[in-house]
């Protein structure tokens, strides 16, 4: 089988415990569609503008994360994390990936699979199908998740499992 004839993963989160939804949007990010190059690891590296609203009652901090599902490994692949996000704060300016000067007082990234703690672009391999990568802002029911910037995002997963009271999904693509 090659790539090209891999089946599609699921939606990661359809599979998780149901939460209250709330609603995520992005300057340059829309639902459903392709990436923007500064959003390609190879052409930009830049993460998006983000803003979120309606979040549920008893938010006390935020996790923003992207994942890829469709990378041809049987983990997915992590392109961010950022952990304890104040509760007050709504958005992340585009570019607030670079590193954690760029992030809210508080805040901090984790290590993406790449290895730094910072936003990685799109970067599939060439000729494979489309990928989709979900950016998630996820509503945590404490002020901080109890992990430290050296936690693998699959422990920062595992936090999230018990400690989200909701969830905000935009999903974008990109094929190389």
């Amino acid at each position: 089988m090659t790539n090209l004839e891999r089946p599609v993963h699921p939606d990661p989160y359809a599979l998780l415990p149901k939460v209250a939804s709330f609603r995520v949007t992005s300057e340059q990010v829309t639902d459903g569609a392709p990436l923007l190059d500064e959003q390609v690891a190879a052409l930009g590296n830049t993460s998006p503008q983000l803003s979120w609203s309606g979040a549920p009652e008893g938010t006390k901090s935020f996790v923003v994360t992207c994942f890829d599902p469709d990378a041809p490994i049987v983990s997915g692949f992590w392109h961010w994390g950022v952990v304890d996000i104040p509760a007050e704060v709504t958005s992340l300016p585009r570019g607030a990936g670079e590193s954690d000067a760029t992030l809210p007082a508080g805040a901090f990234h984790i290590r993406n699979d790449g290895g730094p703690k910072a936003f990685m672009g799109a970067a599939p391999p060439q000729g494979d199908q489309v990928h989709r990568y979900y950016f998630v802002v996820h509503a945590v029911g404490e002020e901080q998740l109890g992990v430290d910037a050296d936690a693998s995002p699959a422990v920062v997963g595992f936090n999230l499992a018990f400690k989200t009271l909701g969830r905000a999904v935009l999903t974008g693509t990109y094929q190389h």
